[in-house]
């Protein structure tokens, strides 16, 4: 019980802290309001926001460990950050691809019926 009240600090923690994971988690309820209004699928949109969130809690680790082995600048420092940040963004593409293509055609039936 004690490392999930560790884990649940840290999602705590990134959420205080870094904007992007908030909008991502609002991102996230956002899509899964639509797909319980729409009767669309659950189960892609959560396991997509899953998979951001839980990537950008990595980034958010690698980042804090980063700068406390190198607080200066250091290109491999910099590889690191960047390839992590990489990770989140190809995770969050992937997850509007799924988005579009669970939500787009009950969303287009409702608008245009």
């Amino acid at each position: 019980m004690r490392s999930a009240g560790f884990a649940w600090a840290g999602i705590a923690h990134a959420y205080r802290t870094q904007a992007n994971f908030r909008i991502e988690v609002w991102a996230g309820v956002l899509a899964t309001t639509l797909a319980l209004l729409l009767h669309a699928p659950l189960s892609p949109i959560l396991l997509s926001c899953a998979l951001v969130l839980g990537l950008e809690l990595v980034n958010t680790a690698l980042e804090a460990v980063v700068d406390l082995a190198s607080p200066g600048l250091h290109p491999l420092a910099k590889v690191a950050k960047d390839t992590a940040a990489g990770a989140v963004l190809l995770a969050s593409l992937g997850a509007l691809l799924v988005g579009l293509a669970v939500l787009g055609p009950p969303l287009l039936r409702w608008l245009l019926p």
